[in-house]
């Protein structure tokens, strides 16, 4: 299959836009610099990513050391990296070229008797965060919050407690102002905290509900204020960023609060429980309790596992759940609007383009969706990959390429926008 890439409809047009395209912008859109991108949203700003590709669109593949599922984060030149080797007994940090694969430096953040995990969660699940100055990893409650430099220097480790769970973590770390904020949800003293990011000291820390839960924050703006926003097994809490003080609470359906919330073009939070209980969608900007003035909707789903978070798209909230099974909802009312099957098992979150919502089984299967009046897949776009890898993390998108990293392997995905030669 030949790599696509959407064409400009007029020369006159592809010379406007790139006027009106600052360098600023171009640099801007080469990072990815945290879990679902700068906005939390899942969404690629850019343009000319590839559509459709195959085994021939692969620039370069390189194997990674030992197992991960952390997603690629990346700052310019660099790729970040997280992994588990010997059985989770041994937690790294590394570095990769994205020029051509190269690993440049790799530091172990951690040795010791692993802690219980989930064979689908891993010993490093949580993916990194960058500020272009320093890299944050979390590692659960064995490690903890780790700050490096760009090139691979310990800055800090702080130890978070203990917080135990029998399936492990997966919550990555979340940049805001000098702050890194990290989810640390478990059985027991579950907390959500923030901590200095030149020093490590901790700032704020406030207590939440003893119940294992996996979902990142994300920060969303109301009212030219911040809100730090986070799923959980009970519902939806708001959290001041600044401060950790909870701010309002949605009560949820059926447990777990596993996926992210999404925020959407209409300044709705998009919510889907874990278990398979009820989608349903948040007004931010509430005080207490406001289960029943800021939920603006709420509908029946699909019972079984949502691992993946929902992408909003095009007027639609769209969302697979592990079997496969894609749903449509109107982001603004809820209403189903079509059901139809990918095909496979789904765990990784989704990516947006291009007007098209990217969706990678775990045999490593990339389909693409466009949002519509009926499920339309535009493309499926495979890897030649081995019977022992396994995709759960989501492709990340820069300067015309994609990275997409499988339990043990990293491959680059088509031609790079900006001349480095």
């Amino acid at each position: 299959m030949t790599l696509k890439r959407p064409a400009f409809a007029t020369p006159l047009l592809g010379l406007m836009l790139l006027t009106v395209c600052s360098f600023a912008n171009v640099r801007a859109e080469e990072n990815w610099e945290s879990y679902r991108g700068p906005q939390g949203d899942g969404h690629a700003r850019e343009t000319g990513l590839p559509v459709e590709w195959g085994a021939a669109d692969v620039t370069w593949s390189t194997p990674l050391p030992g197992e991960g599922q952390s997603c690629p984060t990346i700052w310019g030149e660099r790729i970040f990296l997280t992994a588990s080797l010997r059985h989770g007994e041994e937690r790294i940090v590394f570095c990769v070229n994205r020029n051509d694969g190269r690993i440049l430096w790799q530091k172990t953040a951690w040795t010791g008797r692993p802690e219980p995990t989930h064979k689908m969660t891993g010993w490093a699940s949580a993916t990194c965060a960058t500020n272009g100055q320093h890299v944050y990893t979390f590692f659960g409650y064995g490690g903890g919050l780790f700050c490096y430099t760009l090139e691979g220097d310990l800055v800090w480790n702080q130890k978070l407690g203990d917080f135990e769970g029998p399936w492990g973590t997966a919550a990555s770390p979340v940049l805001y102002k000098n702050l890194v904020i990290q989810n640390c949800d478990a059985d027991t003293n579950a907390a959500i905290a923030a901590f200095d990011q030149k020093t490590g000291e901790q700032v704020w820390r406030t207590k939440r509900e003893d119940f294992r839960g996996w979902s990142t924050p994300v920060l969303v703006d109301v009212d030219g204020k911040k809100e730090l926003v986070l799923n959980g097994h009970l519902g939806v809490r708001g959290y001041d960023p600044d401060t950790g003080k909870e701010l309002w609470f949605c009560r949820g359906y059926n447990g777990r609060g596993t996926p992210m919330v999404t925020p959407g073009a209409n300044g709705l939070l998009h919510v889907i429980c874990g278990r398979g209980g009820d989608a349903f969608a948040i007004r931010p900007g509430g005080r207490g309790d406001v289960t029943a003035t800021h939920r603006v909707w709420h509908t029946p789903r699909l019972r079984g596992r949502d691992l993946p978070s929902p992408i909003v798209l095009g007027g639609q909230m769209l969302v697979a759940n592990m079997a496969g099974i894609l749903s449509s909802y109107d982001s603004d009312t809820g209403k189903n609007l079509w059901r139809g099957r990918l095909g496979g098992n789904y765990s990784a979150a989704p990516l947006a383009y291009q007007g098209l919502a990217f969706f990678i089984s775990e045999d490593g299967r990339t389909v693409a969706v466009k949002p519509g009046s009926e499920m339309q897949i535009v493309a499926e776009n495979t890897l030649k990959a081995s019977n022992e890898e396994t995709f759960r993390s989501t492709p990340t998108p820069s300067d015309g390429q994609l990275f997409i990293r499988s339990t043990n392997r990293l491959y680059c995905i088509g031609e790079r926008k900006t001349d480095r030669k």
